[in-house]
């Protein structure tokens, strides 16, 4: 494929949702961040897929791109690499992150509404972005559609803290309740105000988590302790991320894994540690198409 931009329709996308992260990613372009960090992350969120699972030849399809800041390590590990984002602002910073690449190409779409064939990719992935949409079952179909027989879709979805104690929850729902309030500011005093909470919000719990880690207790029931070795630059990227946005949904595990297999995937695989829940499905051969999808058992997941 060319490398160029293609504009697509915006089926399924909630327009203050993207005007939002557009502004995000072009404060928080991902240029502070450490190579070192960088794939650290990624070998957390595509734990499931490897780089052995990364053929030099496949063609990738990044729905949700924004910064490109996935799509750096991705690129030159395969054939193609298409991004699609909604926000042009998005896009432009992705462009940037990724000049010196070669096999991209950038298009301006939704995910409810994706410029391509379907079954034109081997992997397509997204993640942090379908529980950003008014369907997420409908945008996890309309990714399915594009993954070849034999392919992949790998997401990353928030979690409805399936697992986590009352006090947890209850903890999320006070957060969640400022969120409704920071998001609705204007962009530079909510960038202010998310600044501040991973000040002395994230920092302090993740440094904590860290401590515990090191004195060999569990840091698990601490909140953020996912953010442990992370830097402030990140939490204050994922703080804006999660208190600057206006629409977010959360989901059960069974849920998704519901959602993938009405999607015509198999195979679903979770990651079994943070962050909840990434997981993967494969594509259903097209010699099992001649009904419904079966219910099929979640595989061994991976930690």
């Amino acid at each position: 494929m060319p490398r160029s931009s293609s504009t697509g329709t915006f089926a399924n996308a909630d327009r203050r949702t993207v005007e939002g992260f557009g502004r995000e990613w072009s404060a928080f372009d991902q240029s502070s961040l450490s190579a070192e960090e960088r794939q650290r992350l990624f070998g957390r969120y595509f734990s499931l897929i490897g780089p052995e699972g990364l053929d030099p030849s496949a063609e990738v399809l990044d729905v949700g791109c924004g910064s490109g800041r996935w799509a750096s390590v991705i690129a030159p590990r395969v054939g193609h690499l298409a991004l699609v984002d909604a926000s042009g602002s998005a896009l432009q910073v992705a462009r940037r992150n990724l000049d010196r690449a070669t096999n991209v190409s950038f298009h301006l779409a939704s995910a409810g509404d994706l410029p391509f064939a379907d079954e034109s990719f081997d992997l397509v992935y997204s993640l942090g972005v379908l529980h950003h949409v008014p369907d997420t079952e409908s945008a996890i179909r309309s990714c399915a559609s594009k993954v070849r027989q034999g392919g992949k879709l790998l997401l990353y979805l928030y979690y409805r803290f399936d697992d986590r104690p009352w006090w947890f929850r209850a903890l999320w729902k006070v957060s969640d309740a400022c969120r409704r309030v920071i998001c609705r500011l204007p962009f530079g005093i909510r960038r202010r105000v998310t600044d501040l909470i991973a000040l002395v919000v994230y920092l302090p719990l993740a440094r904590l988590a860290r401590l515990l880690d090191r004195l060999g207790a569990c840091s698990r029931p601490i909140p953020l302790s996912f953010y442990r070795d992370a830097s402030l630059y990140t939490m204050r990227t994922d703080s804006l991320d999660r208190f600057g946005t206006r629409l977010e949904r959360r989901f059960t595990r069974s849920e998704i894994a519901e959602m993938l297999r009405k999607s015509g995937l198999v195979e679903v695989r979770f990651r079994e540690d943070e962050p909840y829940w990434c997981v993967v499905g494969t594509k259903l051969p097209r010699a099992q198409l001649t009904g419904p999808p079966k219910r099929q058992p979640e595989t061994t997941s991976v930690g």
